[in-house]
């Protein structure tokens, strides 16, 4: 069969069950898994042969599920994790440990920016946050000989900036480095990375790819592009003998998918964060529907961002899909179809005004979620940024009266009545 297109991938992809099986990916509820012999269990162990022993490392249900997503990203390989927190750890310390140094974009999730500002510092990694919007010379300025990667948000959340992939991926490269990407919120119906240079792709699965708030979850995707071995050097825990497994390399054993393995028989052994097959087989239901849900957010967002933009109470609003945003081209460019369902504005009134607002929404609930099928709101300010100082939240494209308002997928008229009930 010819290459499947995306909507069938979205409902088909990874799992052709045979004669007699399943026609759903079954859940593989099991901690282990048996053998006949002791040596079957040894060459699993060892890296030697390919199976399933114990679920911290692998589950049927997870590899299903992970290959799905790598085929929607156009990826050669990919694996799951407990969250998108522990996806993007993973996919730095994967390569990249104590004295090394990485340069990311500024405007991130909050908890990404303190994933990588607090923790990360403290075992040894040093970030360089550098202006989305800078010049080539100027985000080279921010490079060091240890540069081990470059990351960035496809859409930041919730400053919404739009990364130039592009631009990023040039930089990177020309350095010996990966860029890595998180594309959570336009996911791969919106935005393909890997077709724009990027290398490596994560994502929260807990957002629009479950899309009903039922599981946390994350993903790792390898394009399989970038040329580990060329770069050896900086890359030693992939194109050196990793001594745990009697001095096995991993881009020789496995080629194209040396990133993921490593990833997933050396950190997933011993951090554990692995993504349960219920969680799993959930977030699989919501791939199934998410080339149709991810058109419907967006026409719903922008239909709300076009009768926000003409209310005499609201002081400004940013959404990329709209014509004469600020990242309405590289929208365009990136993501045509569409970006995502998240839009942010603020009241005439300034920080308080905008919480009166949202205490006064009906139809929208407070929660600290964005991105299902419900409409939901935050006040990121008070709430998921409010770890970081004023120049920090300014650094991050934060205002203090920034309202996020995650536009779900039912009928557009009835959310925009629940807004100008709140705003009356």
């Amino acid at each position: 069969m010819s290459q499947r297109k995306r909507d069938t991938i979205c409902v088909q992809g990874s799992w052709e069950p045979k004669k007699g099986e399943p026609r759903i990916v079954p859940i593989y509820q099991s901690t282990t898994f048996k053998y006949e012999t002791s040596e079957q269990m040894a060459n699993l162990f060892d890296l030697k042969d390919a199976g399933y022993f114990y679920t911290r490392l692998q589950n049927p249900t997870n590899d299903v599920v992970a290959a799905k997503i790598a085929e929607l990203e156009g990826g050669v390989a990919a694996m799951l994790t407990s969250s998108g927190q522990a996806a993007n750890f993973y996919a730095i310390f994967n390569i990249a440990s104590a004295g090394d140094h990485i340069v990311s974009a500024a405007t991130l999730y909050g908890g990404t920016y303190n994933l990588f500002a607090v923790t990360m510092k403290k075992l040894g990694l040093d970030f360089t946050f550098v202006d989305p919007d800078a010049s080539e010379e100027e985000i080279q300025q921010a490079f060091r000989p240890n540069t081990k990667a470059v990351f960035g948000e496809t859409i930041a959340n919730p400053a919404l900036t739009i990364l130039d992939i592009e631009k990023f991926a040039r930089v990177a490269h020309r350095n010996g480095v990966p860029l890595i990407v998180d594309n959570t919120f336009p996911t791969p119906i919106n935005c393909r990375p890997f077709e724009w240079g990027a290398d490596i792709v994560t994502h929260s699965t807990t957002k629009y790819m479950d899309g009903h708030a039922t599981n946390v979850g994350g993903a790792i995707v390898d394009s399989g592009n970038f040329d580990w071995d060329a770069q050896g050097d900086k890359f030693p825990g992939l194109t050196a003998p990793d001594t745990s497994y009697h001095g096995l390399i991993y881009t020789e054993a496995f080629g194209k998918g040396a990133y993921i393995t490593k990833a997933t028989v050396q950190l997933m052994r011993d951090l554990g964060s692995i993504q349960a097959p219920m969680n799993a087989f959930l977030l699989n239901l919501g791939l199934e529907t998410l080339h149709l849900r991810m058109p419907r957010h967006c026409q719903n967002a922008l239909e709300v961002a076009e009768y926000l933009q003409k209310h005499p109470k609201v002081a400004w609003v940013h959404y990329p899909g709209l014509v004469g945003n600020k990242y309405y081209e590289l929208a365009q460019k990136y993501m045509p179809s569409g970006t995502c369902g998240v839009i942010t504005f603020g009241i005439k009134g300034g920080r308080d005004e905008s919480i009166r607002f949202m205490d006064n929404l009906k139809l929208a609930a407070i929660v600290t979620h964005v991105a299902d099928a419900r409409t939901s709101v935050l006040h990121p300010a008070s709430h998921t940024h409010r770890q970081m100082s004023d120049q920090e939240l300014i650094e991050a494209g934060v205002q203090p009266d920034l309202i996020r308002f995650s536009v779900g997928i039912e009928d557009a008229g009835d959310i925009i009545a629940d807004i100008e009930q709140a705003l009356g």
